[in-house]
């Protein structure tokens, strides 16, 4: 035996991985991830008491607490916004400087 190791069934490696392959696995995460959410939320139904500022309301707890992650990751996103803003814009600045073509 020369010690070769067979290739016979394998894909070469620009095909094992494509970005369609690699959305259909994220998408099955993400399917999975609702599932959870759904779950906790239908598991958390008893009403809670919501004061902010001067406003009252009852609601139940799984939604608000679905409110509350959303609201924190929306504030969390917004220096990421800002970045990505600011990198635009210094990109647009740099090619009319060097007079690339837009």
């Amino acid at each position: 035996m020369s010690g070769s190791v067979s290739t016979k069934g394998q894909l070469p490696e620009e095909m094992r991985r494509t970005k369609i392959g690699v959305s259909w696995v994220l998408l099955v995460i993400g399917v999975i991830l609702l599932a959870f959410l759904l779950v906790f939320v239908l598991q958390n139904l008893d009403t809670v008491r919501i004061h902010f500022l001067t406003v009252d309301f009852t609601m139940p707890l799984g939604v608000a607490l679905l409110l509350a992650a959303i609201g924190g990751a929306l504030i969390a996103s917004i220096p990421f916004a800002a970045r990505i803003f600011q990198l635009r814009r210094a990109t647009r600045r740099d090619r009319h400087w060097y007079g690339a073509p837009r």
